[in-house]
């Protein structure tokens, strides 16, 4: 990434080979829409080489990029007026999850473990797909985040409990 702050933009797409994946997963497990996901994955290297001046030596990268995915997934949403509402119709749920990928979907714990997380708060959503999906260390998060290491063990730790408790909830259906 440093060479890519002075200027040499070729290098960007060796950060794309690196992280493009990762971060499509990221917007496909947390808006489930794959078209989107592939919109906001490309809109995320479209910032980095906009703000590569803006990269910090001394952070880490694959949190500087997470970071600026956040946003460009908050700035989508705020800019479209599409915010989806924290409870949805269960039904509505599984007609898009088949939709995101067959494989996510090809047995029924599978589907009621995505509409479980799909129902909880975003930010309930996002912390458990950044911390088990992605599977980035507590430091990672909370810098990403700006919050304390702890704050991300309390917010893990509820959203976890809240996505049990959904689960078992609609297994019972």
């Amino acid at each position: 990434m440093q060479q890519v702050k002075q200027g040499d933009l070729r290098k960007a797409s060796d950060l794309f080979d690196r992280y493009h994946k990762q971060l499509y997963n990221f917007f496909v497990k947390i808006a489930f829409d794959r078209e989107l996901g592939h919109d906001l994955t490309q809109n995320v290297f479209l910032r980095m080489i906009k703000y590569r001046k803006t990269y910090n030596e001394n952070k880490a990268f694959k949190s500087w990029i997470y970071q600026m995915a956040r946003n460009v997934y908050a700035d989508h949403y705020r800019k479209n007026k599409m915010l989806r509402a924290d409870l949805a119709d269960v039904e509505q749920i599984r007609h898009q999850l088949a939709s995101v990928d067959e494989r996510m979907v090809q047995d029924e714990r599978e589907k009621l473990l995505y509409i479980s997380l799909f129902r909880l708060s975003t930010e309930q959503r996002e912390i458990l797909i950044l911390t088990r999906f992605q599977q980035m260390k507590y430091e990672e998060v909370a810098h990403i985040m700006d919050i304390t290491v702890a704050n991300v063990k309390v917010k893990v730790h509820r959203a976890l409990h809240k996505l049990r408790e959904t689960y078992l909830e609609l297994e019972k259906i």
